[in-house]
């Protein structure tokens, strides 16, 4: 293990003889730590990957561990091997037959795929690395080998080009091999089917985390990994089986629940025959008046009004719902959005500290409650009937921003629900009205663009038809701040944009305006002047300059505008823990074979890459729907070179 930093332009002295004349010397004196002998010089690098060709395995075992241990943090060697063509030797070595140079070669391939340089990258699939990678896998049957093979795949994820190359050659293989044998999940149950991860843990985190990335990749990859025989089923095992042993808080879990937060984006569009769960949008005969939260009675505490209250007899669709009644058990993809699952997530909502979970659970129930399909109805009435609003609407106080933002994605997802909606404006709104900017009373964080546009779309779809929440949002200063954000002219078109639409939505109630002009508020304040009047909503753009106040006596054929966030790609450089979205966690600790970062994912100096989303695109019947990003193993370091 080395133990300090070197410039990055110089070498690591490490011993190795150099070949002169057909002989080797012994490396036993300098292992020990003895002088040098005489003639013994530091070997060159393009000497070292020459030597990966000699006759003898020894030699080739030593200078691909050399090479592992050049490699080990140092960007500039890595970038040397590979334009000395020493990728392609290295893989070539991966079919050899002895352990130790198989090993050895992995494990530099491993250390030259960490790091910003996407070359190394491309170079390793240029000379079919993951091919080769899935071979050795195949055949290795040792914990050790296993662990460098999945390291190495993690690393390769992380770039774009790499994944469905990933998807198609390695996911079956990861799954049969590893996901699967190693969490104690059988796809025949039986009384012996108990957890037995943990002597595996670290070669699972790296297997969940390779597959994490590829997820994140496009539609393709996340259909194959949905009808992947067992991978669902062993990944929910596994988080389960974590839950249990109340470690929540663990990388294996972060990287599992990040996963199946992925396999659940638009999953309710790219399922088998998803057709058969559309529903139609409710018609306005069906659909709640805005007085409809008025129907409550005495005061109770928080949970039980997040469980429990009078539903409005005049809408029959706020019964409770129960999930239907299966002859079988849920398998594979069917499990995505099962109450199984849905109970994963408010668990860990309310036990993980680890803000990568928290914001992949609420993510996950973000995503699973986006679109009108039927076990979207499903879960947003189990997760109100599981008190789980609470727990929910509690992360708008959360530290880490993307926490918040989860969370307000999630709400307002959930206020599809009448009777949520009703709940969550009663609870919720003191909270995402304080962390709007501006005003005395606001959060300590200053908020991105794009979370304080994520809660101003969550209040609009709150309040909307439910004047209990507009008044509730009157009572806390939200009045005050969304003019603030308005004609302060120090915010962002879009947020001044959402934040006209909840003006116009207050507006609308006509009971509101004379306690608003009473406290000196004029029309002209709901009124909001935009510098570009082009807006990008769905089909529809708006040409006039200031939004048109809508009285919310008329109806509108059309449902509020909600946005949806594609996925696009995820760059494995692009990382902080201030980028609000990362999911991963670099730690400068030298004393682990596999650093792995501490902090949805999620810091140190991050691998991780933030999520990226497409900005404008909205659409008029879809909620908000998100996909969670990229993450990256760490190098490692060194083993002791045999003797020769």
């Amino acid at each position: 293990m080395i133990g300090e930093e070197v410039p990055s332009d110089q070498y690591y002295w490490a011993p190795l003889a150099q070949h002169e004349r057909g002989s080797l010397a012994s490396l036993d004196s300098l292992r020990k730590g003895g002088p040098p002998p005489p003639n013994w010089r530091q070997p060159e690098l393009p000497e070292v990957i020459a030597m990966l060709g000699f006759r003898l395995d020894a030699v080739k075992s030593n200078a691909a561990a050399y090479l592992q241990h050049l490699c080990y943090r140092n960007d500039k060697v890595k970038t040397d091997v590979r334009k000395l063509k020493g990728i392609p030797v290295l893989v070539g070595l991966l079919d050899h037959p002895k352990k130790e140079v198989h090993l050895g070669a992995c494990g530099a391939l491993k250390n030259i795929s960490f790091g910003r340089d996407q070359d190394n990258k491309i170079a390793i699939k240029n000379c079919d690395g993951v091919p080769a990678l899935v071979r050795l896998l195949r055949k290795a049957r040792d914990m050790d080998l296993t662990e460098v093979i999945t390291g190495t795949l993690w690393n390769l994820s992380s770039h774009d080009s790499i994944k469905m190359e990933i998807v198609d050659h390695a996911l079956h293989a990861l799954t049969d091999e590893v996901i699967i044998p190693h969490s104690g999940w059988e796809r025949e149950p039986s009384e012996d089917c108990k957890p037995r991860h943990v002597e595996w843990e670290s070669v699972l985190t790296n297997t969940a985390g390779c597959l994490r990335n590829v997820s994140s990749e496009r539609s393709e990859a996340r259909r194959k990994l949905r009808e992947c025989d067992g991978l669902v089923d062993a990944l929910i095992f596994i988080v389960q089986a974590e839950i249990g042993q109340k470690d929540s808080d663990s990388k294996l879990v972060e990287n599992c629940v990040c996963l199946l937060r992925n396999l659940s984006y638009q999953v309710h569009r790219e399922i088998p025959q998803a057709e058969r769960y559309q529903e139609a949008p409710p018609s306005v005969a069906n659909s709640t008046g805005p007085h409809a939260a008025s129907c409550f009675g005495a005061k109770k505490g928080k949970d039980e009004w997040f469980s429990r209250g009078k539903k409005p007899t005049e809408d029959p669709t706020n019964d409770t719902v129960d999930f239907p009644k299966r002859t079988s058990p849920a398998r594979g993809y069917e499990l995505l959005f099962q109450p199984e699952v849905v109970r994963i997530y408010i668990s860990l909502l309310k036990e993980s500290k680890n803000p990568a979970i928290l914001e992949a659970s609420a993510g996950a129930i973000q995503n699973l409650c986006a679109g009108r399909w039927t076990y979207g109805r499903y879960i947003r009435s189990a997760l109100r009937q599981e008190k789980a609003l609470s727990a929910i609407a509690d992360l708008l106080t959360n530290e880490h921003e993307r926490v918040v933002k989860a969370a307000s994605g999630a709400l307002r997802n959930l206020a599809v629900d009448a009777r949520n909606k009703e709940l969550i404006g009663k609870h919720a709104i003191p909270n995402l009205v304080k962390n709007l900017p501006g005003g005395q009373q606001s959060s300590s964080q200053n908020f991105s663009e794009d979370t304080v546009v994520s809660i101003l779309n969550t209040i609009n779809e709150v309040i909307a038809e439910n004047l209990e929440a507009a008044k509730k949002l009157r009572e806390t200063q939200g009045i005050e701040k969304l003019v603030l954000i308005n004609k302060s002219g120090n915010r962002s078109e879009k947020e001044v944009r959402a934040a006209a639409l909840v003006l116009q939505t207050i507006w609308g109630y006509k009971e509101l305006r004379k306690p608003l002009e009473k406290e000196g508020w004029k029309k002209s304040d709901f009124q909001v002047s935009l510098n570009n009047a082009s807006r990008s909503q769905s089909s529809h753009s708006y040409d006039d300059s200031t939004l048109p106040l809508i009285d919310r006596s008329q109806r509108s054929d059309k449902k509020p505008d909600r946005e949806e966030i594609q996925m696009s790609s995820m760059g494995s450089n692009t990382k902080s823990l201030d980028n609000n979205y990362s999911t991963l966690n670099e730690r400068g600790d030298h004393n682990r074979t596999l650093d792995r970062p501490g902090d949805l994912g999620e810091m140190e100096p991050l691998k991780g890459a933030p999520l990226m989303q497409d900005e404008g695109q909205e659409s008029l019947e879809e909620e908000l729907d998100v996909l969670f990003l990229d993450d990256e193993g760490e190098p490692m370091s060194c083993p002791a070179m045999q003797k020769i």
